[in-house]
């Protein structure tokens, strides 16, 4: 069995969801003995159509255009057993490189007008490959996707095999979520071997791949509320964020705490039992504590009975320091916030808290 897989998206390689999708899809595929050759769009130059019809009359079957799409692209395409059109989710459909691809393979139609079902149709000059439809949206919710759905499955019809659709793929880089991206990933393997064998997949692993991620809506879109004005507040692009390995900066206490759990790390917290209490003013009011036992911590608004560590900071000033704006210790110097109890805990915060992605 030969398979094109197709990936649309213009990030590349660690960075794209799309990418990381597909290729356990290509991997489960390769498993089951199937050839897969993956194609990076970005890569290639694919001229968008100029509706010319030459590739009807007079050169039927090939395209004007003498670009990477006529010399290599569209013949890989007609001699796959099946092409995976991988894409991320774009204005609710596919990105701009996968429907330039698309409409290159008008060559595959005749001009002729038939009809069928009162339907009106071209005929097909050559038998296409079958269809795999895989994309990713930020989105948590999976009716993101119906667009996308109703699309290819007019575009398609009964050449489509599977539609693979990933909501709140962002959440998949989230080191809270490594175990559930994992189980993911592995279930898009397990889809990419049950297409070769059976020409399907099963619901159980439909289920996997789908099951949700990052918790209520309220949380997910604090979380990415927190992370854009980051990055706006910055001047930066997410992924110049990222490569400055950058801590989003907390608007709210709410916001404080879901950042310090994921900062959390729990192999060097292993050994430590401790409450830690701080206390906010300014702009931001408040109190929320952190509790740390057997290498886990759970965060609650408010102060506790008894806290090993009280820290006492106007709010901005502390977010300083946990985004390492500022240097906690001389901060500390400088009288710019208190501290009270174990100072330890304090000397290890970064310790304790500060795990990089």
């Amino acid at each position: 069995m030969k398979v094109i897989a197709l990936d649309s998206s213009p990030r590349d390689e660690g960075i794209s969801k799309t990418g990381m999708l597909l290729g356990a899809l290509a991997e489960g595929m390769r498993e089951a003995g199937a050839r897969v050759e993956t194609v990076h769009l970005r890569q290639k130059k694919i001229n968008n159509c100029i509706g010319c019809f030459t590739c009807w009359s007079k050169s039927p079957g090939v395209c004007v255009h003498k670009d990477d799409m006529t010399r290599e692209l569209f013949p890989k395409w007609l001699e796959a057993d099946i092409a995976v059109y991988a894409t991320p989710l774009y204005h609710f459909t596919v990105n701009a490189c996968m429907k330039a691809f698309i409409e290159r393979t008008l060559p595959v139609l005749e001009p002729f007008l038939h009809r069928l079902d009162g339907k009106s149709f071209h005929p097909l000059r050559h038998d296409p490959p079958a269809t795999i439809v895989l994309s990713v949206a930020g989105f948590p919710e999976p009716s993101v996707f119906d667009q996308l759905s109703l699309y290819v499955n007019f575009l398609f019809g009964k050449k489509l095999l599977a539609e693979i659709y990933r909501p709140g793929a962002e959440m998949l880089t989230l080191p809270e979520l490594a175990g559930t991206k994992k189980d993911i990933l592995d279930a898009t393997v397990q889809a990419g071997r049950e297409i070769v064998q059976s020409g399907c997949i099963c619901a159980a692993t439909m289920e996997r791949i789908t099951q949700p991620v990052g918790g209520d809506f309220d949380s997910y879109s604090a979380m990415a509320n927190t992370f854009w004005k980051s990055c706006i507040r910055e001047g930066l692009t997410p992924r110049q964020f990222h490569q400055r390995n950058m801590v989003p900066r907390p608007d709210s206490i709410e916001t404080f705490m879901m950042i310090m759990l994921r900062g959390f790390n729990p192999e060097r917290a292993a050994q430590t039992k401790a409450v830690i209490q701080f206390t906010f003013s300014g702009e931001v009011a408040g109190s929320c504590h952190f509790r740390i036992e057997n290498a886990k911590v759970e965060a609650k608004e408010g102060a506790p009975e008894k806290a090993d560590l009280i820290v006492e900071s106007p709010f901005e000033v502390w977010m300083d320091v946990t985004t390492g704006k500022s240097d906690g210790k001389w901060l500390f110097m400088k009288r710019k916030y208190k501290a009270t109890g174990d100072m330890s805990l304090l000397l290890h915060m970064k310790k304790l808290f500060g795990r990089v992605d």
